[in-house]
């Protein structure tokens, strides 16, 4: 039996609600991945690019899934080691595996529980919601603040980061579907919305990617910052989870 079976088998004794969880506010639970992740990292010291990308030497700005960055493939699977920090308590710990096996629905991708792998997903509770974009050298940490970030939307937004995924609306494309309002951007939160150099796989920009913002992330005045070209009036940012283009995404870098 594979490493992948008994990472399902371990879940499936101890299941619980995907989008359960030990949260500050209640009415977390009904907000997009987008929204919840703006609102635990509001106060964080630590700087992060694009809202929720732990910074490298090279401040992610290009696209490493060219160059090295994507987790390799064996045969028709990507397989990818996690371990689980220990401080999370069971039920949060499951929160996690149940988004991460979500991906094993739709994708070639598999996590499995790390042993003596070199490169490995990390996840643990740090200040905040945040990852790395890529696979980088060694183990790497995903932050999942307990009391804030466990569900499921956001797990699979942090994971898509680390799969090599970028933002919905700093993908370079972006300008031909939505116009960013900088007179409404909190002053100094301006490099969040630049474009970045991303490859769009032939997929369309897609408004219900769990990886798109909404129409008043970081705003300075409650005045839109990101506004659709086709209709100025349209609602975005609330996916609570991956959608039909982010799947696809996934499955055309990864050649699934």
């Amino acid at each position: 039996m594979t490493p992948a079976f008994f990472f399902s088998l371990f879940l499936s004794m101890t299941v619980v609600s995907l989008r359960a969880a030990v949260i500050k506010d209640p009415s977390d639970e009904f907000l997009g991945a987008s929204a919840i992740i703006e609102k635990v990292n509001a106060d964080i010291s630590k700087g992060l690019v694009h809202g929720d990308i732990a910074p490298t030497l090279t401040k992610n700005a290009d696209p490493c899934t060219a160059t090295g960055c994507k987790w390799p493939k064996s045969g028709s699977h990507v397989t990818v080691p996690v371990s689980i920090s220990s401080v999370y308590s069971t039920q949060e710990r499951n929160i996690i595996i149940s988004a991460l096996l979500t991906f094993h629905e739709s994708t070639c991708i598999r996590f499995v529980w790390r042993t003596d792998q070199v490169n490995y997903l990390y996840f643990f509770s740090g200040e905040g919601c945040y990852s790395y974009v890529g696979r980088q050298s060694r183990g790497q940490g995903i932050s999942l603040q307990r009391n804030g970030c466990l569900f499921q939307s956001t797990v699979q937004h942090e994971v898509l980061h680390a799969l090599g995924f970028h933002h919905e609306q700093v993908r370079s494309d972006r300008d031909q579907y939505v116009k960013i309002l900088t007179e409404n951007i909190i002053p100094g939160q301006e490099s969040n919305f630049e474009k970045v150099l991303t490859n769009n796989l032939q997929t369309p920009y897609d408004f219900n990617s769990v990886m798109q913002y909404g129409r008043y992330s970081f705003s300075r005045n409650g005045q839109p910052t990101i506004v659709a070209r086709s209709n100025p009036n349209l609602d975005f940012g609330n996916a609570f989870q991956m959608s039909a283009n982010d799947i696809a995404r996934i499955n055309r870098l990864y050649e699934c």
